[in-house]
């Protein structure tokens, strides 16, 4: 097969000898200018991949406590029809787990420290089928024993009372009794049977556990306040509850993990988009050095084009020759960038380790930040537009150098020759 001309002369001036120092010159500006696109691709790999690790580590944190569903009675109080509702809703073939829970806030206090907390009643028998955290912590959790008035408390929360394991804490609930001498805070002794941790700090420092009939005394409700579902697909979440919405009868309020951290959720997608404006100009800065260098090149090249004309090549001849120089040049860089931006986000949890080995510091402190590990996760739809964009840039650079190529007129370029 015939290989188009343009193409051979276009990959000729990429790899240009350096038999002289002009030519020596334009090939280190055209490396550099591969280089450049090649760090600023791998850069914006590197850096969506880790925010997109933070974003699914602490998501998964997070529903390792909150389940996809909660279904509440209006007002925060009692389930209207609480066992017609719990086999609706496993009516639905997307719920996988449905448990009772009562919802209240309250503080927890123990000598003269007192913390805020909000106070979640559970069936412990049913709570594993709705969250990941009572799979994992459901040898403590069977020691919620209705009557007992026990609680679970996150470790955060209990390390700030300064409690363990069997000592006593006292509850008070909000709207106290009335009495002849006035209101009186309602208060309960309780015993701390146990400590959770799940790695989200909101939830260890503010989540009490408690036996949902103990909480239903504690807050005086005849039943449950609400129904925690889990679903086959936790990113059905929002279809889902639509589809409940319309199944279930009564008057009922639904909540989607979705909309219990909304605010985060769009704060970390406002900050990848940022992020992935502020790298990609990285790019475009290295892709627009090629008009430099395709501009140098047109230059030196000046007498090649004059012949090339004066036998016969159009000017669109000569304008995709130097299109195909810098094309080759954005190409290359970016493959390369590709490769090691991959490289690097795939095995971050090897290479940052090893660099604060090296370095004798921690970059992820545990006692700041939420996880103290460094997490990766590239996703195809982060990286298909990074290699689009990058490409794009590169042609858009090349195309005023290689029409001003094309306009050399012979004449003038061959009378010093």
């Amino acid at each position: 097969m015939r290989i188009p001309y343009e193409l051979v002369l276009g990959w000729r001036y990429t790899r240009a000898g350096r038999a002289t120092r002009r030519n020596g010159f334009i090939s280190f500006i055209s490396g550099v200018s591969m280089l450049g696109i090649s760090l600023g691709v791998a850069a914006l790999i590197i850096v969506l991949s880790v925010m997109n690790g933070f974003q699914k580590e602490v998501r998964d944190r997070m529903l390792s406590v909150v389940s996809h569903i909660e279904i509440f009675g209006p007002g925060g109080g009692m389930l209207p029809d609480y066992n017609r509702t719990l086999s609706e809703v496993r009516a639905n073939p997307e719920v996988i787990g449905a448990a009772p829970f009562v919802a209240a806030q309250s503080l927890m206090a123990r000598g003269e420290d007192m913390r805020g907390a909000i106070v979640r009643g559970i069936e412990p028998k049913l709570e594993a089928q709705v969250t990941d955290l009572a799979a994992t912590s459901q040898s403590t959790l069977v020691k919620l024993v209705p009557g007992q008035f026990g609680v679970v408390l996150g470790g955060e929360l209990a390390r700030n009372l300064g409690v363990r394991e069997g000592d006593p804490v006292t509850m008070i609930a909000p709207g106290g009794q009335v009495t002849p001498a006035g209101i009186v805070p309602r208060l309960k002794q309780m015993t701390v049977v146990g400590t959770f941790d799940s790695g989200h700090f909101e939830y260890d420092n503010g989540l009490v556990l408690m036996h949902v009939q103990d909480a239903q005394l504690m807050f005086r409700l005849e039943g449950p306040s609400g129904i925690r579902l889990k679903l086959r697909d936790l990113h059905k979440a929002r279809e889902v509850a639509a589809q409940l919405s319309g199944t279930i009868t009564g008057s009922v309020l639904l909540r989607d993990w979705t909309r219990q951290n909304r605010t985060w959720f769009a704060a970390v997608q406002l900050e990848k988009r940022m992020m992935f404006i502020i790298l990609t100009l990285i790019v475009a800065v290295a892709a627009f050095n090629l008009v430099s260098t395709l501009v140098m090149t047109v230059t030196d090249k000046r007498a090649d084009i004059a012949i090339l004309r004066t036998l016969g090549a159009s000017p669109a001849s000569i304008m995709g020759i130097f299109v195909v120089q810098g094309a080759l040049v954005g190409v290359i860089g970016t493959l390369a960038g590709l490769v090691l931006g991959l490289a690097v986000a795939v095995n971050i949890d090897v290479l940052v380790p090893a660099l604060e080995s090296a370095l004798g510091a921690s970059f992820l402190p545990k006692d700041i930040y939420l996880i103290s590990r460094m997490p990766s996760d590239p996703q195809a739809s982060d990286i298909l537009p990074i290699a689009i964009i990058s490409l794009v840039l590169a042609f858009l650079a090349t195309i005023y150098p290689s029409w001003r190529a094309s306009r050399v007129n012979p004449a003038e370029a061959l009378r010093y020759e």
